[in-house]
């Protein structure tokens, strides 16, 4: 589904992401977890072309997407929730939502994405006609993680869906997240919640200055202690 080599980037002369290779299966879900200024979200940003890879390969079902234009990743099955949502707060829910499904295939499938999407956040249905400013925190997730599935996407990208939300929230996110990736949505999560992603997650990888510095089976990966204290934050036992 996804093969990222080599990739790096910079903000101007500053290096961003030195070397980096991951990739995600068709189906799976793997997370991306480190340290603040690790290069998370620089590294999302650049899957989903939103930031020029400076080097480096990005391949998406086995096509070259590194020099494609930021508009046509979604053509390509890639959408993205960004960190902080960014949804037009003065628009309705309905509208956001709208806004993630108009190229012709998803347009054509419009009304029964939305039927899924409130499927999945049933909190919304009564919030439709409400502007998307109106809402709590954990609603506006729903809102932009819903947006982004309006667009039927083959890979999913998150880019801190748990930040600023409620424990109980988060939970339930999580558990939408799960749901998404069980209808066969690849998922690539990067998440501050270390422990919740890295039981979400089937891979993952550990990133810190740019680098990925570990990999492999998420279950295993929380119990190299090295691992633990080094780079998630947890204390080994």
């Amino acid at each position: 589904m996804l093969d990222i080599q080599d990739v790096q980037a910079a903000y101007g002369a500053a290096p961003a992401l030195w070397g980096v290779s991951l990739r995600v299966d068709a189906g799976e879900l793997v997370c991306v977890v480190g340290p603040n200024g690790a290069g998370k979200s620089t590294l999302i940003n650049v899957i989903a072309g939103l930031h020029r890879a400076r080097a480096g390969r990005i391949m998406v079902d086995g096509q070259d997407v590194t020099q494609l234009a930021p508009h046509r990743f979604c053509g390509r099955g890639v959408a993205i929730v960004p960190e902080g949502r960014r949804l037009f707060t003065g628009m309705t829910v309905q509208e956001n939502l709208e806004l993630g499904s108009f190229l012709p295939g998803p347009k054509a499938a419009r009304a029964r994405t939305l039927e899924q999407v409130l499927a999945l956040f049933p909190a919304l249905r009564q919030k439709l006609g409400q502007p998307a400013g109106s809402l709590s925190g954990g609603q506006q997730q729903m809102v932009a993680i819903g947006r982004a599935l309006m667009s039927q996407p083959k890979l999913l990208l998150l880019d801190e869906p748990s930040l600023g939300l409620a424990p109980a929230v988060v939970l339930d996110m999580f558990e939408a997240i799960r749901s998404i990736n069980a209808g066969g949505t690849s998922v690539l999560l990067v998440e501050q919640n270390v422990a919740m992603a890295m039981e979400l997650a089937r891979r993952a990888y550990v990133m810190e200055e740019g680098r990925i510095v570990a990999e492999g089976i998420a279950s295993e990966l929380m119990h190299r202690p090295e691992i633990r204290k080094a780079y998630l934050g947890l204390e080994t036992h």
